[in-house]
Formats: structure tokens, C-alpha cells, sequence
């Protein structure tokens, strides 16, 4: 009796640890899509017989932007089409069920490209069981309201550009040979009503399957949570926030939900939409407020709000035993490795997109708050950055690179338990189709060839193998088109691009270190110093993930030019003001090649550690 009695304990034991780890849902795998920019190139303009600009590889109608608006801008317009598709394939293919999208889901929150998003989630909703989450971001909306807007680049017959407008009267023509201008409400920008109205079903609104789902305006908690209460206090007139000097309402949807059991999704809209100075007109016109790229460093001053709700579901969390992920559009913490006082050092105030850096103290005010980890996106990059205040609490913040930019990737979360997780950046470099576009490129080209257009942008793009590839030939294009003309001072730009490899040796007197490295002065003669910017943005876009593509060779000849110019001493006869820009440039450099895990790494929460694997 007694051994039967011992088997029975130990069956009991065995069931308990089992019935605990699948309420737990350990193991569970989540992954974040930032900034998928979806045009949907092969939407339908509802209220215009323009259909677009005929493909004759494909034979389908198409309404996309040219290739030189794609290599003046961050991102790719057209074949992240190709790109989101891809990823949600390879997604279904690893059996993942949820789906966050942090924010930019749209290209401006028009109806064609939500309308067009809405069909391809519900899509992959229907036929893998996927859910998908998604927050607001600085590009849904791009105002409150909904606001009248229009693009100058599609690209349209005889590979001219198109213009298309939402209403009458907003552009005027230039000259006689340009296209007919087409107008079409729908490519308004909408504003939170209209998004958030078509995207209900993807975490804005309660769904009965949830288990719990809240706001921050919220009146009820989980212990007298009810569906039926949740979806009444849902509406958007429950969940809104002042702004002065107005004093009027603007909608907050930032949300909880709990869509399968002890797993929490914290969606924090962290969209702020500031009145202008010099406006004291209609507070309902959308024209009225300022943008909302500064992310949390608003947050902070103007939806205080926020930080209190967050500090509730932190504590509610913890007294729950719920694990806790939060994502919003912006990041918490420097996405540059911490180098952001030297490129403001070198390049100057606001150059390199610095004004998007957070304030310090939004990753004290959160972690003091509770939060442990985040996703971001906004900025297009891959990276991880950590925080630890005074009073000993931990801040993980983890940017989602774009796939619609350098690198294209999406983050792959597996929570073990509630503080050990593990995340995977999964590039994606095979995308079917992202070349189908090519021929209306090719007729773009000779349409500016045509008419002497000055500074054409490179064909060698068209010449792409892999979506992978593609990205890294846009990548360079807007280096030359667009950062090296608005971010650098001439004398450091100059004297980098003149260079040589070897040049930039002797410079550093890096002659002496050679031998550390296993190189030679010959390994520096076969690459130049636009070489080195162009692997300066791969790098501050990609992080380690960047390695592959510059390769293990060319990494260390940049280790060994870095490690020299910051070691080396200054004599009177070299010039003194280009040697410290260029020794801040190699700090930067530095801090990009050594950044926190940014590319497949374990998570411990509890003690604040990350560690490579």
C-alpha cells in the first residue's frame, strides 16, 4: 500500500508539472513585424477608372511609386509588398500564432494601403490560425484627424511620374508633358477613427476569445472582467486624453489583452500630437498639430497617463504571475549603441536622425515603472539596448528592423518562462517576386535618360539576385542620394571619400597593429574610404548582422584603423581639427561593431542579462 501510495504521489507531481508548464504556455513563440510600410501595390482605387501603370512582365495593373523616390527615402515603398508576404509565409511555415506589428503597418494610413493590409491579415487569420497585434505608429495615423494628402511619385505611363491626389485643387501642373493628375479619396491619410475602425480585430478592440482586455480609461479590472463591459468601454470616445492649449479630446488606443492564458500584450500608443505654437484656430483641424516622431520624450510630458497605467499592469502582473510584453512604435532607449554623442560630436545637432533618440530618463521613468522588456521599431534598425537605474531595475529594449529597408528582418520571441526568453532576428532574403517590378523600373529610367536628367540613380539595383541584396543596393543608393548631402560637414566627408584604404592606414599609423591582426598593407589596398561610410550605415542598420555582408576580413582592417586612431597621440604638424573628427567617427564605428546582442540571444529578466548565442 505504501509503494502504491508513493507512485500515486509521484503521478500527481508529474501531472501537476505538466498541467502548470501548458497554463504557463511556455515555449510560446511570438514574432514582431515593425514597420511594414504596406502599399498595396495592387489595390484598387475605388473611386477613379485609374487603374495604374501596366506591367508587361505580369500583365497587371499596378499602382506603385518610382525607383527614384524609392532611393531618395528610408524605405522601399513598392517591394515590401513582396517582403511582407514573404515573411508571413515563413511565419505559418514555423507555426507561430501571434503576430505583432509595433507600429508603420501602413504607408500613410491611406484606405487603399489599410483596406489592402485588413485583406492580407485576415488572409493568413483564415487560413493558419495567425493572430495579429498591432500598435500605432508616426505613419498610421500621420495626424489625429484624418487630413487631405497625395503623392507626386507614383510612377505612371511612358515611366513618368503620376500625381495622385485626394482632392481637386492640391497640385498644380508644372508643364505639358506631365500625366493627367488623378484624383481619389483614397489616398487620404486617415485618422484614428477610420484606421482603427478597419483594423478592430487586431488587438485595438476586445474580442471574446480574450481572456482579459483593458485600456488605460479603463473602469473595471479582471476580477469583475466581462466581454460585454470591455467592448462598451472600447469606444473610442471612452478612450481619449487632452491636449493644451485646446483642451481637446485626442484618442489614446493604447490596449492590454491577454489572448491566451498568463500571457499579457501591453500595446502602448505612444503617438503624441503636439498643437502648433503659432495656431490658436479650429483644434479639429488636423493641420493644426505638429508630428509625432519624438515618441516617448512626448509620452513623458504630455500622456503621463500612460506612465501610471503602466505602472498598474506591472504590479498586476507580478501579483498575477502573467508574463508581461509590451511593444509600442518608439523606442525606450539610444538604438546607437550608445554613440550618440559622437555622432552629434562630428556630424552635429539633430544630423543622423539624433532628435529620435530618447531622453534618458524615459528608460529610468519605465523600468522604474516596471516594464523589463520592449520592442520598438520606427527607426528601421536592428538593435538591442539595456538600462539599469539606481534603484537596481532593468530595461531590455529591442528595435525591429523594417522590411522595407536594410536590414530585412522580423524578431522572433520564445518565451521559456515568465524571465527566461530567447530572440532569433530572422532575415529575410528570399522573397518570390520582389523583382516583378523591374521592367517598369527599366522604362523609368529611360523616360529620365530621355530628358537629361542630372544624377540618374544607378541601375546596378536592377541587376539584384535576392531581396537581401536589393535592400543593400538601396541602402547604398541613399547614402550617395541622401546622407552623405544632408548629414556630413564637407571637410570630414571629403577627406573620407578621397581616401584610400591604405590611406586611412598611414592616417591612423595603423602600420603597427597590422601584425595583431594578421594583415598586411595589401589587404587595404583593394577597397576606399566610401567603402567605409557605405559599411558605417550597414552597420549602424544592421548590427552584427552586418558582418556577414562586409566580411571577416574587411571587419578587421576596420579594428585595426579604429584601435590605432584611437590610441594615437596628436603631433603640431597634423591637422588637428580633421584628426578628432575622424577619431570620433572611429568611436563611433566602434560602438556599432560591439553593441549588446542584437542578432539571436537568451534573456534573463530577472537578473538583467543578455547573453549571445
Amino acid at each position: 500500500m505504501r509503494g502504491i501510495s508513493r507512485i500515486k504521489i509521484i503521478v500527481i507531481i508529474w501531472m501537476g508539472l505538466i498541467f502548470s508548464t501548458c497554463t504557463n504556455n511556455y515555449n510560446i513563440k511570438i514574432a514582431f513585424l515593425a514597420d511594414v510600410h504596406l502599399q498595396d501595390i495592387y489595390g484598387e482605387l475605388s473611386d477613379t477608372e485609374y487603374n495604374g501603370v501596366l506591367n508587361p512582365k505580369t500583365g497587371k495593373y499596378c499602382n506603385i511609386r518610382t525607383m527614384n523616390a524609392q532611393l531618395h527615402s528610408t524605405r522601399i515603398f513598392n517591394e515590401n509588398y513582396f517582403a511582407f508576404l514573404a515573411a508571413l509565409d515563413d511565419i505559418a511555415e514555423r507555426k507561430i500564432e501571434y503576430v505583432v506589428l509595433p507600429g508603420d503597418f501602413s504607408d500613410d494610413g491611406q484606405p487603399i494601403n489599410v483596406r489592402g493590409l485588413k485583406r492580407i491579415l485576415d488572409d493568413y487569420n483564415q487560413k493558419y490560425g495567425i493572430q495579429f497585434l498591432a500598435t500605432t505608429g508616426n505613419h498610421d495615423p500621420v495626424r489625429p484627424f484624418t487630413i487631405k494628402a497625395g503623392k507626386k511619385d507614383f510612377l505612371g505611363k511612358g515611366g513618368k511620374a503620376q500625381v495622385i491626389m485626394s482632392e481637386t485643387g492640391m497640385y498644380e501642373v508644372k508643364n505639358k508633358d506631365e500625366n493627367p493628375v488623378v484624383i481619389s479619396s483614397d489616398i487620404r491619410k486617415m485618422g484614428y477613427k477610420e484606421i482603427i475602425g478597419q483594423l478592430s480585430d487586431f488587438g485595438f478592440y476586445p474580442k471574446k476569445s480574450d481572456l482579459y482586455w483593458e485600456t488605460p480609461f479603463s473602469k473595471y479590472d479582471i476580477d469583475n472582467y466581462k466581454f460585454e463591459l470591455a467592448l462598451h468601454e472600447s469606444s473610442l470616445e471612452k478612450r481619449e486624453y487632452q491636449v493644451p492649449p485646446y483642451q481637446v479630446s485626442i484618442p489614446d488606443v493604447s490596449y492590454l489583452v491577454e489572448p491566451i492564458k498568463d500571457i499579457w500584450f501591453l500595446a502602448i500608443d505612444a503617438n503624441v500630437y503636439i498643437p502648433k505654437k503659432s495656431v490658436n484656430s479650429d483644434p479639429m483641424n488636423p493641420n493644426n498639430y505638429n508630428g509625432r516622431t519624438h515618441g516617448f520624450d512626448n509620452v513623458i510630458t504630455h500622456k503621463t497617463h500612460l506612465i501610471n497605467w503602466v505602472k498598474k499592469i506591472t504590479k498586476e502582473a507580478e501579483k498575477r504571475n502573467k508574463t508581461l510584453i509590451t511593444f509600442s512604435h518608439y523606442p525606450m532607449i539610444d538604438f546607437y549603441d550608445d554613440a550618440s554623442s559622437h555622432i552629434k560630436n562630428v556630424l552635429g545637432e539633430g544630423k543622423m536622425q539624433l532628435h529620435r533618440v530618447p531622453e534618458e530618463n524615459v528608460a529610468k521613468i519605465f523600468a522604474d515603472a516596471g516594464l523589463k522588456i520592449h520592442f520598438g521599431g520606427h527607426m528601421h534598425i536592428n538593435d538591442t539596448g539595456i538600462r539599469k537605474t539606481v534603484k537596481g531595475n532593468t530595461l531590455i529594449n529591442i528595435q525591429t528592423p523594417s522590411l522595407a529597408a536594410y536590414i530585412p528582418a522580423y524578431k522572433l520571441l520564445t518565451v521559456k518562462n515568465r524571465n527566461q526568453m530567447e530572440v532569433e532576428t530572422i532575415v529575410i532574403d528570399s522573397v518570390p517576386g520582389f523583382n516583378k517590378l523591374f521592367p517598369l523600373y527599366e522604362k523609368e529610367y529611360e523616360y529620365l535618360k530621355s530628358i537629361g536628367t542630372k544624377n540618374i540613380w544607378n541601375k546596378n539595383i536592377l541587376t539584384a539576385n535576392s531581396y537581401l541584396e536589393f535592400t543593400n543596393e538601396h541602402l547604398k543608393e541613399v547614402v550617395r542620394l541622401r546622407f552623405l548631402k544632408k548629414d556630413w560637414p564637407e571637410d570630414i566627408k571629403n577627406f573620407i571619400l578621397k581616401a584610400s584604404g591604405l590611406d586611412l592606414l598611414k592616417f591612423a599609423h595603423g602600420e603597427l597593429l597590422l601584425a595583431k591582426y594578421g594583415l598586411t598593407k595589401k589587404d587595404f589596398e583593394d577597397w576606399t574610404g566610401g567603402d567605409l561610410i557605405f559599411d558605417f550605415y550597414r552597420l549602424r542598420s544592421a548590427d552584427s548582422l552586418a558582418f556577414k555582408d562586409i566580411g571577416k576580413n574587411r571587419i578587421r582592417q576596420y579594428q585595426c584603423i579604429i584601435e590605432s586612431i584611437l590610441n594615437m597621440e596628436y603631433t603640431k604638424n597634423m591637422n588637428a581639427e580633421l584628426s578628432l573628427d575622424f577619431k570620433e567617427f572611429a568611436q563611433i564605428f566602434h560602438y556599432f561593431m560591439n553593441g549588446a546582442p542584437a542578432d539571436h540571444f537568451h534573456i534573463d529578466l530577472e537578473k538583467g542579462i543578455l547573453t549571445s548565442l
